[in-house]
């Protein structure tokens, strides 16, 4: 019998978010240097919720500690760990070796500087409705689904609650403030599932800020004025 969601978060919720940080990256933490997904969900995390790196460094370790038997795997009550690229006889030690770097962190205050997104879990992490936009309403399928790119915008705006559409907005102004070169806006915005090439004539930036503009225009309807006297 599964575990029912409630429980699942309390004994595996942050250790799941730590894991899927390696999602499509190596599990080469050695004992003195974490790996870059490590890193990664450090930088994220200490910036967003560093609350939860207690429990995240104790659910690893416990985890460690017990590791699951083939008959509660089959059951759905451990936390069955994803194919990271190591043998099975590795993990635990590396289970052991990721909460030690979490604990180091949190003891000695290693609080890692903002930094640009490096991996696709962090890029997905700091902008999600960004990655929500991009990969719902610009995929390969886009043109089949739209006559343009603005009508796409159109259809998002007109599907989606005003709260999300302001948070969109605030993420499009936090990636324009990185800065960044336009090809390394290009890789951000595939790597946030944008399959299509912005519409011409805006490099990848200006669309961005383009789509800031607009979406940043939103006048709120205070209703009819007060009647003539």
């Amino acid at each position: 019998m599964s575990m029912k969601p409630l429980e699942f978060d309390r004994r595996y919720g942050e250790l799941d978010q730590v894991i899927s940080a390696y999602t499509g990256m190596s599990a080469d933490d050695e004992p003195d240097k974490p790996s870059e997904a490590l890193r990664a969900y450090l930088r994220h995390t200490w910036h967003t919720r560093p609350w939860v790196l207690a429990t995240a460094e104790q659910q690893i370790r416990e985890y460690a500690r017990n590791p699951p038997g083939r008959l509660r795997l089959s059951l759905g009550e451990f936390y069955p760990v994803p194919d990271v690229g190591l043998p099975e006889s590795a993990i635990q030690d590396w289970l052991f070796v990721i909460a030690d770097h979490l604990k180091r962190s949190i003891e000695e205050g290693e609080v890692p500087p903002p930094a640009d997104p490096r991996t696709h879990w962090e890029w997905h992490a700091r902008f999600p409705e960004l990655g929500q936009f991009l990969g719902g309403w610009f995929s390969q399928d886009m043109p089949d689904e739209f006559p343009d790119h603005d009508a796409a915008v159109h259809d998002y705006t007109a599907t989606t609650d005003p709260q999300l559409v302001a948070r969109l907005t605030g993420e499009l102004h936090e990636l324009l403030a990185l800065a960044l070169e336009e090809s390394d806006y290009a890789l951000a915005m595939a790597a946030l599932g944008m399959e299509v090439d912005p519409p011409r004539p805006y490099s990848p930036s200006g669309w961005l800020a383009h789509l800031a503009d607009c979406l940043g225009g939103f006048k709120a309807d205070y209703g009819p004025g007060p009647a003539a006297g």
